[in-house]
């Protein structure tokens, strides 16, 4: 039997919700797993059946570890490193594929490159003349803008600004969470979202329905508290043309691919008259029952537990 060690919590500032993604993996496996739960706490050490346990200790008791630490440490490579630097399998993407798509900016980059259309944008970090670049950023681009971490996910630290005094605020809210940051034109459009997952049903890079999300008419954009508060409307499939349809999923499949990511991924994009704008890529999606990821299996007729034992094979190469 397979032994699946699922890794949750860890040091970050999404502790909580890789606490609700890990549980609802630990209660979607089938009986063909023997599946353990491992605590990382906000400190990174791990926890099994209670008590402390080294990594190098616990690689010998599974044969593959279920990643579920969302945010820094578990979705930045330095798990991914930690595991590699004791031969563990693990299931999602691997160091570099983690690193790149977490630093929004370097991600932004390699789009761009291949021919992915993305919001302008440039990073800012603390400098004597931060204020001076602020000015000039305000003075020549169209207001609003969007402010972000450069390293953070679930739109933590992200702020629509509109005027100077805005842009000052956003800015030092996002320098709390990371220590690089970045200005971005804001698009008006649809939101979307569509996942990816390898190697599923006879296609290498299969494409999810993409998911429409309807923001509460209050916001501008789908911030942490509507993301998971459920306020903002999540329709499947996404009420897109058949042509917009087919461009998200190239899109993700695309993106997916250039960031040399594995297993699955969930990229976000806004549908705007002027075309399909790719804003970032998640490695490691959420997976609670409420979370869109699972939605979107359901929406084509799988299920969380067919896929975290496709993703484990994954993990494994069968």
């Amino acid at each position: 039997m397979i032994k699946v060690g699922v890794l949750r919590g860890g040091p970050s500032s999404e502790y909580e919700v890789s606490l609700r993604t890990g549980q609802s993996i630990l209660d979607n496996f089938s009986d063909e797993f023997e599946v353990k739960d491992i605590l990382v706490d906000k400190n990174g050490d791990w926890f099994l059946d209670g008590f402390p346990v080294m990594p190098e200790k616990a690689v010998k008791k599974f044969n593959v570890f279920f990643n579920c630490l969302h945010g820094a440490y578990g979705e930045d490579g330095k798990v991914q490193q930690l595991l590699d630097s004791i031969n563990a399998q693990y299931t999602g993407s691997g160091i570099i594929g983690s690193a790149l798509a977490m630093n929004k900016f370097l991600a932004k980059r390699t789009f761009v490159l291949n021919g992915i259309r993305v919001p302008e944008h440039m990073s800012l970090r603390v400098s004597p003349d931060l204020n001076r670049k602020l000015t000039e950023i305000f003075r020549t681009w169209t207001m609003p803008i969007v402010v972000k971490p450069v390293a953070s996910g679930s739109s933590i630290g992200v702020s629509l600004v509109n005027d100077f005094h805005d842009l000052q605020q956003a800015v030092a809210s996002a320098f709390n969470h990371s220590a690089e940051i970045m200005v971005e034109e804001y698009i008006r459009g649809r939101e979307a979202t569509c996942g990816v997952v390898e190697n599923f049903r006879s296609e290498n890079l299969y494409a999810l329905l993409p998911v429409e999300i309807v923001k509460p008419s209050k916001l501008p954009f789908s911030d942490y508290d509507a993301k998971y508060s459920g306020e903002s409307e999540e329709i499947i499939p996404g009420r897109f043309s058949k042509e917009e349809k087919e461009e998200i999923q190239r899109l993700a499949k695309l993106a997916h691919q250039v960031l040399g990511l594995r297993h699955y991924s969930q990229s976000d994009f806004i549908v705007s008259p002027h075309g399909v704008y790719l804003l970032e890529v998640n490695t490691l999606p959420r997976l609670t029952e409420k979370s869109l990821y699972p939605k979107s299996l359901e929406a084509i007729g799988s299920s969380l537990k067919e896929f975290s034992g496709h993703l484990v094979n994954l993990a494994l190469n069968k």
